[in-house]
């Protein structure tokens, strides 16, 4: 049963995943969006709570660092019901960052840790969730799952004919960290970046609808491309055929690891800091001179997935089985 909080709400950053992935549309939908994060977090605690007591359900799944994680979390272990709790174990380091906070926290209440790498299973050692009544399972990554299985069925869309790019002649950038878009320095050294890069290179950003929010009320120029949010599919065709990725995503990174291309990540720590190790990523901060200088470096760099970092693309499968192993979940015939 799939319980949509509302929380990623506009049509090309919901509807198109649903519509493109194949995947059943939600049994609720909370309508729960556009609050500050107590208000957002509140009111979907009280609404999953609702939806909670009435299905009686045997296991809440969550996923990642939202506040709809947090939420969805909060509620099932309130009423009893165990959680467990997907991507399990990342860590920034970085408590201003509001994902971080609902990760750790998540993480604590769950009595399931689904880790999608090494270093996750590390940390929740490290905090001493042995001591937990909790089970730790390094798993792999479910977002490697799906960019083996869908990218395929991506290049039908033709992405770049459509948006008149070609193939390793574009950088494509998303930024919309809180840290970036609500600190209005980090946003102009972001901008600034991008638009040097534009003169020499075309840049394309998928924008988010608060950086454009930001953007517009800031009256701040942009010289680069702006598009609107595009699915899962869009994103795929346009990591593959980029030159590089620029962005403040967690995801993205990974995608950008999964599909060969450099990244370089406008923060200044991340979470998958395998990546940064293995010299597949660099942090380079909300500063132009760094982002540029960041960019430089990969020149000429070829990427190799051949480490496998995230799994073996059967996350997914590990995750069910062991939910059917501990009897939360009992497929139908």
């Amino acid at each position: 049963m799939i319980v949509h909080t509302g929380q990623h709400y506009d049509i090309n950053m919901s509807d198109v995943f649903f519509s493109e992935m194949d995947i059943p549309r939600p049994d609720y939908h909370l309508n729960v969006s556009g609050l500050a994060h107590g208000a957002m977090t509140g009111q979907m605690m009280s609404r999953i709570e609702e939806v909670l007591m009435t299905e009686k359900p045997d296991c809440v799944l969550v996923y990642g660092d939202t506040n709809s994680t947090l939420a969805g979390a909060l509620a099932a272990v309130k009423l009893h019901i165990p959680v467990a709790h997907v991507e399990a174990g990342l860590r920034s380091f970085n408590m201003e960052m509001p994902e971080e906070v609902n990760r750790i926290l998540t993480d604590r209440i769950s009595s399931m840790l689904y880790c999608p790498t090494q270093n996750a299973v590390d940390n929740l050692r490290l905090e001493g969730f042995v001591n937990f009544p909790a089970e730790i399972v390094m798993t792999g990554d479910v977002m490697y799952d799906a960019a083996l299985y869908y990218r395929e069925k991506a290049t039908a869309l033709n992405t770049l004919e459509r948006l008149n790019l070609s193939p390793s002649n574009y950088y494509l950038c998303t930024f919309h960290r809180a840290e970036n878009t609500d600190n209005v320095d980090n946003l102009k050294q972001i901008v600034s970046a991008l638009n040097e890069l534009s003169e020499s290179s075309m840049v394309i950003v998928p924008i988010h609808p608060r950086t454009k929010s930001v953007l517009d009320k800031e009256k701040i120029r942009v010289a680069f491309r702006v598009i609107e949010p595009v699915g899962y599919f869009d994103m795929i065709n346009l990591i593959r055929h980029s030159k590089l990725v620029l962005t403040d995503s967690g995801g993205l990174q990974k995608e950008a690891f999964f599909f060969q291309r450099p990244c370089v990540t406008m923060r200044d720590q991340t979470e998958w800091v395998e990546l940064v190790s293995g010299g597949f990523n660099k942090l380079s901060g909300a500063n132009a001179r760094q982002i540029l200088d960041a960019v430089k470096s990969f020149d000429s760099v070829q990427i190799s997935d051949s480490e496998l970092l995230y799994g073996s693309g059967d996350a997914s499968q590990k995750i069910v089985e062991h939910l059917i192993a501990k009897g939360r979940f009992v497929p139908k015939k």
